[in-house]
């Protein structure tokens, strides 16, 4: 940490301690704050009170040892005869933590899941995430600006925006992280591993800013679409991220029951348009996005047209708990002519277009909650290290080892019930994972959500004061206590879930039984 290689002795340092020269020691590394003392955060008094002392337990009692990179510039030399012991990680490193990565991922544990290309992509998503993407997220999370073309541009470059929508031809050929994997062996192992990496940025609102709408949105275009030119065209377009697209389904009237849909299309005289007329409400990435994946009701039934923004097509922000960064927004159709090859699927038969990726997105959402949630478990084992109440640590405290028990109990379990239904996703063909996984992924995701909640209470009652604080220390708590019901509503409410999850299991409850 220090910026030279000069080294002094305690007493040295003992005896700068005046205002024209006040230096401390914090981990063996030696500080001049004398021209920081003004400036300093938390006031002048705090650094007059450490002056020319070790200030190691005082500064580790307040602050995260990643603040100290911002302030390298004040580190004159390191102590005589000692080295640093608080490790700095760098971009795309393990956290040696305790339960702070999957289990796959330690030296000390196997696993018949992950393959080499798994730990070749892990590395390289994990140094695209530290370096270039977490940076952007945590300045959009907090000042609500949406995500940069720079780095929708990056992203596709890399093959990123082709692996969020999971295995399949659209990633034949795409060279996916320089060679990270090959796009033929991409499996939904790979997906998993993508969706946690991405979400480690910790910034649930630009989580769903970075794409989420092209996520859930494109794979019924790509699987629906009835001209090949057209549908090559629409995903060159959102591919290249010179387009975005988003998934249009729920409405004010309308949510988890998306057979309510009231939104319109009607076929023009000559039947070569609909005419579209209605409103959708909380579509994630609508403030910016150029198409939109739509429910609409024809008459008989329910379809789906792809209506692209122009006349008639208006979109307002809507303001949630979480960041603006999401583009979380509001559509009003209003007499929009959309040709009918934009149709996805069949008249009226558009239910099974929306439900076809349902499984696929709560799967997803359910990686990302649990990999937040094991994050959030990673944060608390810190802080309980290295907090001192009543003269000891808090991890010294026996209700907070039972608290963080109850944390690593959850995330485990969920991980673990995450990888046996990936893996049943990786051996059955789209029409069986239609059938057998609808139920257990719906209870999956409940599990996830219902798990941080658990997690969420646990988490602010450990941070206490900090985990209610927007900056500092216990942002990520903060984050996660005010957005992890998003979660728990998006991609289908935990009630409606788990009620399928039942309902599905009923089916082939044995009459014998009875």
């Amino acid at each position: 940490m220090a910026s030279s290689s000069k080294t002094f002795t305690r007493e040295e340092v003992r005896e700068h301690t005046t205002d024209d020269s006040l230096w401390c020691i914090i981990d063996s590394t030696v500080y001049d704050l004398t021209d920081f003392v003004d400036a300093h955060p938390g006031g002048e008094s705090v650094l007059r009170q450490v002056a020319g002392q070790d200030a190691t337990t005082a500064f580790y009692n307040l602050h995260r040892h990643e603040v100290l990179s911002k302030y390298a510039s004040l580190a004159i030399g390191s102590v005589q005869g000692e080295q640093a012991q608080v490790i700095t990680p760098l971009p795309g490193d393990l956290s040696p933590v305790p339960y702070a990565e999957p289990l796959w991922l330690s030296s000390h544990f196997k696993s018949p899941y992950y393959k080499d290309s798994h730990r070749r992509l892990q590395k390289a998503i994990r140094h695209f995430t530290d370096r270039y993407l977490t940076p952007e997220a945590q300045e959009c999370e907090s000042t609500g600006r949406h995500i940069s073309q720079e780095m929708i541009d990056h992203m596709s470059r890399l093959g990123i925006l082709h692996m969020r929508l999971g295995p399949g031809k659209h990633l034949h050929g795409v060279n996916l992280l320089d060679g990270a994997v090959d796009g033929q062996e991409f499996d939904y192992f790979h997906d998993l591993i993508v969706s946690q990496e991405l979400s480690r940025t910790m910034t649930r609102g630009f989580q769903d800013g970075n794409m989420a709408g092209m996520t859930i949105g494109l794979t019924a275009v790509l699987n629906f679409a009835r001209d090949q030119s057209w549908k090559k065209k629409i995903a060159d377009e959102v591919f290249s991220g010179r387009k975005k697209l988003c998934l249009a389904i729920t409405e004010a009237f309308a949510g988890s029951d998306v057979a309510g849909l009231r939104t319109t299309a009607e076929k023009t005289a000559d039947g070569k348009h609909y005419i579209v007329n209605g409103t959708k409400k909380w579509i994630t990435n609508a403030t910016w996005c150029d198409y939109f994946v739509t429910g609409v009701r024809t008459g008989k039934g329910l379809s789906v047209l792809l209506i692209p923004r122009g006349e008639g097509v208006e979109t307002k922000a809507i303001k949630t708990s979480y960041s603006p960064a999401a583009g979380t927004g509001y559509i009003t159709f209003d007499n929009v002519k959309v040709p009918v090859e934009n149709l996805l699927g069949e008249e009226n038969k558009g239910i099974h277009v929306i439900l076809s990726n349902f499984n696929h997105e709560r799967w997803t959402m359910a990686c990302g909650s649990v990999r937040i949630s094991r994050t959030i478990v990673e944060e608390c084992l810190k802080w309980a290290n290295q907090r001192l109440v009543f003269g000891k640590r808090l991890i010294d405290q026996p209700v907070i080892r039972l608290k963080l028990a109850k944390m690593i109990s959850l995330v485990e379990a969920n991980q673990s019930w995450l990888e046996t239904v990936t893996y049943q996703m990786c051996h059955m063909p789209y029409k069986q994972q239609a059938q057998h996984l609808a139920g257990p992924i719906g209870l999956l995701k409940m599990s996830c959500t219902r798990a941080a909640h658990e997690i969420a209470d646990e988490a602010v009652q450990i941070w206490g004061g900090r985990g209610l604080t927007q900056t500092g220390m216990g942002k990520h708590i903060e984050m996660f206590n005010r957005t992890y019901k998003f979660d728990a509503i998006l991609g289908g409410a935990e009630e409606v879930l788990g009620d399928l999850g039942v309902r599905q299991a009923m089916r082939n409850f044995p009459k014998a039984m009875l």
